[in-house]
């Protein structure tokens, strides 16, 4: 993985040249590999020793406390010490000001090696970043610096029993009590909260949850729809306005773990904010503190969701990249069969590795170019966000991310998933045991096709906003950066891909606008996750087009990349014809079939 990871970085990405920028200024490539090193170690050292441990020894609660295995603790403890909490942050905040695409790099060794801790501290960062560019000045010093150094750690809170992805029927309250609290708008909030991963443990002394409510309007009701959310800081623990735990507990009450088919070595919450189990300041009601404006909830919480995202992605990607090398390693020397001949099997002959047998190498290049994809994928968004911070061309940037985050979410949430079960079906009916680790893979990588948002949300996101809004605006970047890859490719022995993925980008041109064309909102977006699943394909072609024109020379390592693109373009690209040919007819038949008819 590792020389995977720095020709995409430094060859095909060139994140040496942002050291030319005055943030990056301090950096070079000395530097960048020497944060890579750290986490290669950490991950080895701290992390995927316990990875089987968190699976079978599942967070408890016994009422009072949250128990987790001890290593739980030693392997976020040395996550913290790193400093990669704040890695992308101002020297000013403990942070390394690293561009986020080496960050993301680096982030990767704890993805592959055990996402069950990892989650914790992607949470937390992507809390503190929130508040960081939301937040006021005082919340971003009592809250964010804490968070940053890992003092505290964060979560959000968005999902309520009723409400999963419908945040419009949020339910918790938020009624205000002291609009001049120095923390900021004083709120008391009372609902529930459901799925909330490290929504409750002890490895650290706080908890900082994100909280989205509604706030009542002068009738007493609560707003219909999203505008009548807003967002709070609810610490677990009391905090004086200068950063000081209080010894008070808010009033936020656990009432009890999810046990998920996996990620089991991170709580999965159920909370009860505000009723009655604590009393802050005499009273029952847990106290939050309002971030931004009244009404501005959801636009806030979007700055984490979109982090969270590429975060889910870069997990998928890695859980896939685990299986992968352990399937690759088992394939290697495990005899089974016989090369077959004209005579037929000799069967006295030597029993060859099953890689040798070309159906093995079909799942095992399938899975590289999934995995390697989705690692090309979320490291090129992470670039993005480099460019929309540092760069030029800021306006661009923000239009690519808007159009490749519901691609960076949930392409790899569902190919890498499908690399972990040809892992599975590489190691035949050992895969099936927990005597080997590509079950468990499967089973982590399948929550992330819910995580921040399903596959049918990412397509609505898609389809219906991303590439309509502002006319079109970021699908028309994108199609810009595409139409640049062919053009290099036309003047290489890569043309016949270069003109296969003109076609496939005409196509889904074509089909988004046949979707659109009666103007009705249920007819385009009946088949948006098929339109999801042809343009993440596309979207990978170019991808893989663009990083095979990176590579040279004809080491074994170079002509591996270049076979994993052979592969996308010849078993994978063809695939979005028929993805694109209900989109384009705007099939009725999931519409409108009855529910009786099931």
């Amino acid at each position: 993985m590792r020389d995977t990871l720095e020709f995409l970085l430094y060859d095909w990405l060139r994140a040496t040249d942002l050291t030319a920028r005055e943030r990056f200024a301090d950096h070079s490539r000395e530097t960048f590999t020497a944060v890579l090193d750290t986490c290669e170690r950490i991950a080895r050292e701290k992390f995927a020793p316990c990875y089987r441990q968190l699976d079978t020894e599942e967070p408890r609660f016994d009422g009072e406390r949250v128990h987790l295995p001890a290593a739980t603790l030693e392997a976020v403890n040395a996550h913290v010490e790193s400093g990669m909490l704040a890695a992308a942050q101002d020297y000013e905040l403990g942070g390394m000001q690293l561009p986020c695409v080496v960050e993301t790099a680096a982030n990767a060794f704890i993805s592959a090696a055990n996402i069950h801790v990892g989650s914790y501290a992607v949470l937390t960062t992507c809390n503190a970043n929130l508040l960081q560019a939301h937040g006021s000045e005082r919340q971003r010093e009592v809250f964010a610096r804490r968070l940053f150094a890992g003092e505290w750690f964060g979560t959000m809170c968005l999902s309520e029993p009723q409400a999963g992805s419908s945040l419009s029927d949020v339910a918790t309250r938020a009624e205000l009590e002291d609009a001049a609290d120095p923390l900021g708008p004083r709120y008391r909030l009372r609902g529930n909260k459901m799925w909330i991963s490290g929504g409750e443990h002890e490895l650290r002394e706080n908890i900082v949850h994100l909280v989205l409510a509604k706030i009542p309007g002068p009738d007493g009701k609560l707003i219909p729809g999203t505008r009548g959310i807003s967002l709070f800081i609810v610490p677990k623990r009391m905090v004086s306005p200068d950063g000081a735990l209080s010894g008070e507990r808010n009033d936020i009450a656990l009432a009890g773990l999810n046990h998920k088919l996996g990620h089991r070595g991170t709580t999965n919450c159920l909370l009860n904010f505000g009723e009655g189990r604590w009393t802050p300041g005499g009273r029952a009601g847990a106290v939050g503190y309002l971030v931004g404006q009244p009404g501005e909830g959801l636009r806030c919480m979007f700055h984490m969701m979109n982090e969270m995202r590429i975060g889910v992605g870069l997990g998928a990607a890695m859980l896939g990249y685990a299986g992968y090398e352990a399937s690759l390693a088992y394939a290697k020397q495990r005899p089974q069969g016989r090369p077959m001949t004209a005579a037929g099997k000799d069967a006295a002959s030597p029993q060859r590795p099953i890689i040798e047998h070309a159906d093995v190498r079909r799942m095992l290049l399938a899975q590289k170019s999934y995995v390697e994809g989705g690692l090309a994928l979320e490291l090129y968004c992470a670039r993005l966000v480099d460019e929309l911070h540092t760069g030029d061309a800021k306006t661009e940037a923000q239009a690519l991310l808007e159009v490749l985050i519901p691609i960076a979410k949930s392409w790899p949430s569902e190919w890498c998933l499908e690399a972990n079960s040809l892992a599975i079906q590489v190691l035949g009916g050992y895969g099936y045991t927990r005597d080997f680790p590509v079950e468990q893979y499967w089973r982590d990588q399948r929550l992330n096709m819910i995580h921040e948002g399903t596959h049918g949300i990412q397509a609505l996101d898609l389809l219906g906003r991303k590439v309509v809004q502002q006319g079109g605006a970021a699908l028309a970047a994108l199609a810009q950066r595409v139409q640049a890859t062919i053009e290099r490719a036309m003047q290489t022995d890569w043309a016949p891909q270069a003109n296969q993925l003109a076609a496939a980008l005409a196509q889904v041109g074509g089909a988004t606008k046949k979707a659109w064309s009666t103007g009705e909102p249920e007819e385009a977006l009946a088949n948006a996750t098929p339109y999801l699943q042809a343009f993440g394909h596309t979207v990978l072609a170019w991808l893989w087009l663009d990083v095979a024109l990176a590579v040279h020379g004809d080491a074994d390592f170079a002509q591996g990349k270049r076979a994993a693109a052979r592969y996308f373009f010849a078993y994978e690209l063809p695939k979005i014809g028929a993805w694109l040919d209900v989109v384009a007819r705007r099939e009725p038949l999931c519409r409108e079939i009855k529910p009786e008819y099931f």
